[in-house]
């Protein structure tokens, strides 16, 4: 089978018709996606992979490689396998018969873009199927938008986003399960034939139970820098489900918009676009898909996803609710001798008639508490200005609780059945605005605007959600419509943030939801970081935030060093192990800086000036990821490098500690084999007292090919090296 010259030799400036072109080559620079769009006939995918040229698209059918995989069945006249969507016609018909009717390919500024344009035989129906090749990435997207050109509403019970198939062999998933306080923690079982699926029913926070996020091995276990991968994550906040269908022959993985409790009415002349499937394909291990999404997330899909992220202190842990004018002043204060760069107020600021002095009362209410802040917002700011560092504030602005002045205003904002007793969350009053309402959008938006114009200076905002959808009602949906509240919420909170960005670009934003309920690509690019978990435990951090890096860069990883001993867990932990976790992320502090001695202050001090030496290095380097703590070796290790591989950076972490113990060897694989490395000890104990390998100048070689053995001795011993390639 020959390509279509024309097909691959156009130009993309302007939308172009290719009615009678049969294969389409979607590529970057390292995959390539083939689909087969006959006009008359249903589309399929014929192959996704390392990427191939326009020439070899014949020897892959000669091959035998093609899926001759339908990219999009309905369900409803084949019978054999899952179906990526299932309708309810006015008729009754349940049937769909979708077949291409054109195929455009076009540029954004971007990426480039193929449509295929599918549409029923029979009824005015059309399902659009986009591709997105992004722009100096290796990530391909998929949704599909779904159109009713008919003079009836149209019933769509599944609606999916992508349905990939798998090349079939020895598969094996990668997974990312976990709870409150334990947040995707790394799960990998191989793939035997029935089905798997990761899903979600606890709108609006998503990623307590599994990240929408998976990474499927082609052959074998699960390496780091060895083998074929193909990883994806859905772009979706609210409740989601990816399936992992498998037979003898065949894998498909359909993911989407989790449909349960969410059966959408179509009306006349509407459509309904489905969220992004964005996937990658490596031939270098999870290590290559990692890093894929790591450069993706940085360019498109993260606020200023290429300015550093300063490094902070949080007041929670240090204070709780207890918020008052010379607490704050006085965190500020310390955290700005020490180096720090901002300051954050956490909870417990606002209410006039109901102060909020705990989490049952005043969420809905942001006006400053006079009784704890009499010279209000300006005069931290003006106690920050003083000090040099930035202030940053936190708001929860999605909920409110019934003892607050807001519910007693509008007890209709909030999501409630008028015939049934109001579930509460949080605190016993805790309840969820209704943002499918557009007076709650505007409400929503005017709280960080309210903020923004009053005070001007705020130059971070902490943006909690400390409930799931309960009361499934709403007030301002029609009751035939009430099975669109998952779906339509989430639609009207996007409609709040797109207003947010269009307005405060610069303003950074903290995605938080009981620790990190809100991992996900749907809400990141509206913000520039999340909060990786509730629980700031430096161990347990280990394996959170080996989890998490699999598919959110370090940048956006909010890590903090926090008390010893630990709030979440009581674990007794050095300061120099609590700062080399945070290290590896975007650092912070959640500490009362006063109940620090002063020995510790030194060392907190020199720490955070070594993290914005690499700093540059971690935030935007690739991650190499080294020893897994979950091998069980007693040991965790990683690294970041610069793309040119001339400055890196290298953690460990003892994770376990016995007598005569073997430290496992380290190989360095983010090194130039043809280069040297001068090694320096970033976070000494002792500023005297740098570690054996401190000085000393190693080839690359000997680095990545032969290892390091780490001067690791004690129990929660760490390391942080600084490595420079030699001249």
């Amino acid at each position: 089978m020959k390509s279509n010259p024309l097909l691959l030799g156009l130009c993309f400036s302007l939308p172009c018709l290719l009615a009678s072109a049969k294969d389409y080559l979607i590529s970057t620079n390292q995959t390539s996606l083939l689909i087969k769009a006959d006009q008359g006939q249903m589309s399929s995918i014929q192959y996704y992979g390392s990427r191939i040229d326009a020439k070899d698209i014949s020897s892959v059918y000669d091959a035998g490689q093609a899926f001759w995989s339908n990219s999009y069945p309905a369900f409803g006249l084949h019978s054999w396998g899952e179906k990526a969507i299932e309708v309810v016609l006015p008729d009754g018909n349940m049937s769909l018969d979708l077949v291409v009717d054109q195929v455009k390919e076009y540029t954004s500024s971007d990426a480039r873009i193929t449509e295929v344009i599918l549409k029923d035989k029979v009824y005015p129906f059309v399902v659009k199927q986009f591709y997105k090749a992004y722009k100096g990435t290796d990530v391909i997207s998929t949704w599909v938008e779904i159109v009713n050109n008919g003079d009836k509403p149209v019933v769509l019970n599944q609606f999916a986003s992508a349905y990939i198939p798998v090349r079939r062999g020895d598969n094996w998933l990668t997974h990312f399960h976990g709870n409150w306080g334990d947040e995707c923690i790394m799960e990998e079982e191989k793939l035997t034939n029935g089905q798997k699926v990761i899903s979600n029913k606890s709108a609006p926070r998503n990623a307590h139970s599994d990240n929408p996020s998976i990474m499927v091995s082609l052959d074998g276990q699960p390496r780091e820098e060895v083998g074929h991968v193909i990883g994806g994550t859905l772009a979706w906040a609210g409740n989601y489900d990816i399936r992992l269908d498998a037979t003898n022959n065949d894998l498909n993985i359909i993911a989407g918009i989790n449909e349960d409790s969410s059966r959408y009415i179509l009306d006349p002349g509407r459509s309904l676009t489905t969220p992004e499937w964005a996937m990658t394909y490596s031939e270098s291990g999870k290590g290559g898909v990692s890093r894929a999404f790591h450069r993706w997330a940085r360019s498109y899909k993260l606020n200023r996803g290429h300015v550093t992220r300063d490094i902070l202190l949080n007041s929670w842990e240090g204070v709780y609710f207890k918020v008052n004018q010379a607490g704050m002043e006085q965190m500020m204060k310390d955290i700005a001798a020490m180096g720090g760069e901002l300051f954050v107020m956490d909870d417990g600021w606002f209410g006039n008639k109901y102060p909020r002095n705990d989490g049952s009362s005043s969420l809905g209410d942001w006006v400053v508490c006079k009784e704890k802040l009499p010279k209000g917002l300006d005069g931290l700011i003006q106690s920050a200005q003083a000090n040099k560092i930035k202030f940053g504030i936190w708001i929860e602005p999605e909920m409110a609780n019934t003892k607050s002045e807001l519910f007693e205003r509008h007890p209709e904002w909030v999501l409630s059945q008028s015939n049934r007793p109001l579930s509460t969350g949080r605190g016993g009053t805790q309840v969820i605005l209704d943002l499918t309402n557009p007076a709650v959008q505007d409400f929503v938006f005017g709280v960080v605007d309210n903020l923004m114009t009053t005070c001007p200076q705020i130059a971070y905002i902490k943006w909690d959600a400390n409930c799931g959808i309960m009361n499934y009602g709403s007030h301002y949906l029609p009751a035939d419509k009430q099975s669109h509240i998952y779906i339509e919420y989430h639609k009207g909170l996007q409609k709040v943030l797109e207003r947010i960005r269009a307005k405060y670009p610069n303003l950074v934003i903290q995605a938080c939801a009981s620790g990190g309920g809100r991992v996900n690509y749907g809400l990141l690019p509206y913000f520039d970081e999340f909060w990786t978990s509730d629980n700031t435990d430096a161990l347990q951090r280990v394996y959170m935030q080996w989890g998490t890096s699999h598919f959110y860069p370090a940048i956006a990883m909010g890590s903090h060093v926090s008390a010893n001993k630990n709030h979440q867990t009581g674990r007794v932990v050095p300061l120099k192990f609590r700062f080399d976790v945070a290290m590896s992320g975007r650092l912070g502090m959640e500490i009362q800086p006063k109940d620090m001695s002063a020995e510790d202050k030194i060392f907190a001090t020199q720490a955070i000036a070594a993290y914005k030496k690499v700093r540059p290095i971690v935030q935007f380097g690739d991650l190499y990821r080294l020893i897994s703590p979950h091998d069980n070796l007693g040991l965790a290790s990683l690294m970041y490098a610069t793309p040119e591989l001339n400055r890196a950076v290298l953690f460990a972490y003892k994770t376990s500690h016995f007598v005569n113990q073997n430290i496992p060897v380290v190989r360095l694989t983010g090194v130039d084999p043809d280069k040297y490395y001068k090694i320096e000890d970033l976070t000494p104990a002792k500023a005297d007292k740098k570690c054996s390998l401190h000085g000393k100048i190693i080839s690359g070689k000997v680095l990545k090919e032969t290892g390091l053995k780490l001067p690791l001795k004690g129990e929660y011993s760490s390391l942080a090296l600084e490595l420079t390639a030699q001249p």
